[in-house]
């Protein structure tokens, strides 16, 4: 498709430049007016590099939000917002969610289907971060097993994601809230010793800290999900009976299959909800697709004013050297060895611009993912593919055979008239 869309360029060349050499005017015409011509073709670049961000950057945004819900096959919780659920349990957004009581999750725990049922608890913070209360297998099964350290084996300890600034072996306390109104001195007396650290994930809990969700209930006054003849233990099973509550399940199915075959299930209950977040953030992309054509169109139309914008630039630029295109007529030269000095002139521009354009749109979309990731949480890549180089070579030879018409101007002016004016 890129081959088809240069094809026209390289066709007014052919014919063009067939049988003569204008390399050496058009290089001299580069030089002689080099600010200008600096000028002209930064311009392009930009315009074009603010298209091909906006594309790489939507583009990023889709697969790094994909990539952030791969380890949360199946999300339980009580009924209401599927979206709220989804970002409280996978993104570590504030939501209001309800609390599942403890039959509820020992109904979801005891599933057959049910490889795995982590209960997440939230409500703290540190230094922005959130605090999440959960099991220890689940902090495996977001590893991978790639623990760097150990795992948590009391109330006392933590796991930090790979972009916490917590690091082995540091102690901090817990805030009560998040953000701004975070109060620092709500739980002054408990503190948290960190003993491993996550591998990069690529997902907001990156940056979270992990603890066993049996100190974040006795952080808050809560039971712990435990009777007093357990002593210590933590992690599942739990009593039903001491188990405070959980904003959402995760819960790993043993296959597809098993996922939805739970969710279906779970939905049926009238005090449970479930979610596959990747099918929700399917339908939020099925949402959003009127708005990524939206997208399209407006850089679609935004590079065709940027084509007009270029057609009075080269009208308006070739106007530097008409007295030399006289000169060239005068001694002689045909009209098509002028018309392709005008328009190689041109068509080299706007290829450097173009190259320019690419390079500086990459760049862009790179620090706008370096930001969104660092605020977010969520990886969001930044890469050109197909549909960005798409966008450039369109514009290139669009630019280039629309050239045709400046430089058919500047070459059919009479050589008196070109004379008279410089």
């Amino acid at each position: 498709m890129i081959v088809l869309l240069l094809t026209p360029i390289v066709l007014v060349a052919v014919l063009l430049c067939r049988g003569y050499a204008p390399g050496p005017l058009v290089r001299a015409l580069l030089w002689r007016y080099r600010l200008v011509n600096c000028l002209f073709g930064g311009l392009i670049a930009v315009a074009l590099a603010m298209g091909i961000a906006v594309l790489a950057q939507e583009r990023g945004l889709r697969e790094g939000s994909a990539q952030a819900a791969d380890g949360f096959d199946l999300v339980v919780g009580t009924p209401g917002s599927e979206m709220d659920l989804m970002l409280a349990s996978v993104y570590l957004q504030p939501s209001r969610v309800g609390l599942l009581d403890g039959d509820r999750f020992a109904s979801i725990a005891e599933d057959p289907r049910a490889e795995l049922a982590a209960p997440l608890a939230f409500g703290d913070s540190h230094d922005g971060a959130p605090v999440v209360g959960t099991v220890a297998d689940f902090v495996t099964h977001l590893a991978r097993g790639a623990v760097q350290g150990r795992l948590f084996a009391n109330t006392s300890e933590a796991v930090v994601g790979a972009r916490s600034d917590l690091h082995i072996g540091d102690h901090f306390h817990p805030s009560h809230g998040h953000g701004h109104g975070a109060d620092h001195d709500a739980h002054e007396e408990v503190e948290f010793q960190v003993v491993g650290r996550l591998p990069l994930t690529g997902t907001p809990w990156d940056q979270a800290v992990i603890v066993p969700i049996e100190a974040v209930w006795e952080t808050h006054g809560l039971a712990n999900g435990h009777g007093a003849e357990e002593g210590t233990r933590i992690g599942a099973p739990f009593d039903p009976a001491l188990f405070p509550g959980t904003p959402a399940v995760v819960v790993v199915p043993r296959g597809m299959g098993a996922a939805y075959g739970l969710r279906t299930t779970l939905n049926q209950a009238d005090d449970m909800m479930a979610i596959l977040p990747g099918a929700v953030q399917a339908e939020l992309y099925r949402l959003m697709g009127d708005a990524r054509q939206a997208v399209t169109v407006l850089t679609s139309v935004t590079q065709g004013l940027v084509v007009l914008a270029v057609l009075v630039s080269l009208m308006i630029l070739s106007r530097l050297f008409q007295r030399q295109l006289a000169m060239l007529r005068a001694v002689g030269a045909p009209m098509r060895f002028v018309l392709s000095v005008v328009w190689g002139h041109a068509a080299v521009l706007l290829s450097i611009g173009t190259v320019l354009g690419v390079l500086l749109g990459y760049g862009a979309a790179a620090v706008l993912s370096s930001v969104l990731t660092a605020r977010t949480g969520v990886h969001v890549p930044a890469a050109l593919g197909v549909t960005e180089l798409r966008l450039a070579a369109g514009f290139l030879s669009a630019a280039a055979v629309a050239a045709l018409i400046p430089a058919w101007w500047a070459a059919r002016t009479p050589v008196a008239e070109a004379l008279r004016r410089n």
